[in-house]
């Protein structure tokens, strides 16, 4: 199984950027699908980004296209979430996690197909 550590939350003003690191270890599948989702407190975890084959494939919700950008170092160790132009609707805490294969831009925003998730980073917005 792969095990999966976040890194890169933080304080920070609406407007300001923030990247989030998700490091990957264990049994890293070479096909794989990875993603952020995202929950605030009283609601329901809910997808943010997806990444999937060999890179060209991503999928985004709608409030963040634009302005959030998922990638992936060649290794497959790192998945990356690239936050600009922060708003306080976006304060969550952020989950990076991973699915063995590959999945459509659609099917990748079902948490029920990631197997392994991280422990999640807090990502707080101040306007």
């Amino acid at each position: 199984q792969v095990q999966l550590v976040e890194s890169g939350g933080g304080l920070v003003r609406a407007g300001e950027s923030l990247r989030l690191a998700c490091e990957l270890s264990g049994r890293i599948p070479s096909r794989m699908t990875n993603a952020w989702f995202r929950q605030a407190p009283g609601k329901e975890r809910q997808f943010v980004a997806g990444i999937s084959e060999f890179g060209g494939n991503t999928g985004y919700r709608d409030s963040v296209k634009g302005r959030f950008t998922i990638s992936r170092d060649n290794a497959k160790t790192t998945v990356y979430l690239q936050m600009n132009n922060l708003t306080p609707e976006d304060t969550a805490v952020y989950y990076c996690a991973a699915a063995s294969g590959y999945t459509t831009a659609q099917s990748m925003r079902d948490k029920r197909l990631y197997t392994s998730w991280g422990q999640g980073t807090q990502v707080t917005v101040s306007s």
